[in-house]
């Protein structure tokens, strides 16, 4: 194979991306290697199978979590955020969280390091997949959290501590507001830059992708300056920005009597416990959901496990510079080089990265031969236990059946 080149971002945010681009991986703790190796089969037999072999991935091997931690000494050396950086696109595994020591979270640190505010998440109904719905079809939806703020900017103090009373005091005398002296304190930033950021990104997916709505998911009849704000902000982008593409849903109802032009995306928003209700009871009335951190990480999770749990849901990072696209679950490290877990969720965040670097259609050779494979209900452990009349397979088996699927399309 000759050598790769890198992936370039252009000014205006478009990629130019050679036949063959060198592409940074991150393996992964605990099962992160199982998952990777046969990810790794799948990706480069898609391609290989879309473009006759004039195409190809120079895969890069980059360090975090603990193999990072036994290489370097560091969980996160300044020389992997580097290389995303430069290469503009990469792929990671599940990555462990140090207990007492190091970052809080290297996802949360890879996340605000490279300003990936974009959490994108699909959640989609792959059959036979068992699901607590009656209707999981339905579920076609795909959620955009904003990543660098919120309560997960880790701005806490602890009960009791010197400098946590001291925020106490302030709040009482300076503020007016009464906090229980032996209480903890964390701070919950929304900002209107980060907002409007995060739900332009989300409009501009929808008018990319043929989605016919953005719904801003929020706590704002409580939260009123920051998920009230977040809200506000949603609003004003979209009119800002997507003004001759964008209709309210007031203005769709008052205008149009409920039904959409052909040209325009409705945007409209729904309480936070709300929406977790409909989401539930009316799936199809909902397409791209556009929601502020904490918010983003229960429903995100929550709508996966309506199409079959995090094994089967896809995610991304995604910044202005760069993005990184990722499995959504643990690292399960109980099942570590069992060659057992299911590797879906990192096998379809490939799918979301060939999408977004244009090979679209080596990305549709990956989404049909894991559809393929799942309907012929050839799967791994946690599918085969709930499948009627299941083959279980062992996770490379299950990356080597998809690849011997990609080959006979």
């Amino acid at each position: 194979m000759a050598n790769g080149s890198r992936i370039i971002m252009k000014d205006d945010g478009s990629l130019t991306v050679p036949d063959i681009p060198v592409i940074p991986f991150i393996e992964g703790d605990g099962t992160g290697p199982d998952i990777w190796r046969a990810t790794r089969m799948v990706l480069d037999a898609a391609v290989n199978a879309a473009y006759n072999g004039e195409k190809a991935i120079v895969w890069l091997e980059i360090y975090a979590g603990e193999k990072s931690r036994e290489k370097t000494g560091e969980w996160l050396p300044d020389a992997t955020l580097e290389a995303i950086r430069e290469h503009v696109v990469a792929i990671k595994g599940p990555l462990t969280t140090p207990i007492g020591e190091g970052f809080r979270s290297l996802n949360v640190t890879i996340r605000q390091r490279l300003d990936l505010y974009a959490c994108v998440r699909p959640c989609r109904y792959i059959e036979p997949v068992p699901s607590p719905m009656k209707n999981p079809e339905s579920v076609n939806m795909v959620v955009f959290r904003e990543n660098t703020e919120d309560v997960y900017s880790g701005i806490e103090f602890q009960a009791e501590a010197s400098e946590t009373k001291e925020v106490i005091r302030f709040l009482k005398e300076q503020m007016g507001v009464f906090v229980p002296e032996d209480s903890g304190i964390g701070i919950k930033p929304i900002s209107a830059k980060n907002s409007k950021r995060l739900v332009a990104k989300a409009i501009q997916y929808a008018l990319d992708n043929g989605r016919k709505s953005v719904t801003l998911m929020h706590k704002g009849n409580i939260m009123k300056f920051t998920e009230g704000a977040f809200n506000r902000w949603g609003y004003e982008v979209a009119k800002e920005k997507f003004k001759e593409q964008t209709i309210t849903e007031a203005k769709l109802w008052d205008k149009f009597n409920g039904v959409l032009p052909t040209d325009k995306i409705v945007i409209k928003d729904r309480i936070a416990d709300m929406l977790f209700q409909q989401v539930l009871l009316r799936p199809e009335e909902f397409d791209i959901i556009a929601t502020p951190n904490l918010n983003g990480d229960y429903i995100s999770d929550a709508l996966a496990a309506q199409v079959g749990g995090l094994g089967m849901a896809p995610g991304a990072n995604i910044g202005d510079r760069c993005a990184c696209f990722e499995a959504t679950h643990g690292t399960a490290p109980k099942y570590a080089n069992q060659d057992k877990v299911n590797p879906s969720s990192l096998i379809l965040s490939g799918a979301m990265m060939l999408d977004y670097i244009g090979w679209h259609e080596a990305a549709e050779f990956v989404n049909k031969g894991l559809q393929k494979m799942v309907k012929a209900k050839t799967v791994t452990y946690d599918l085969a236990r709930q499948i009627e009349g299941a083959t279980k397979v062992k996770c490379s088996e299950f990356g080597q059946g998809i690849v011997e699927k990609i080959k006979r399309m």
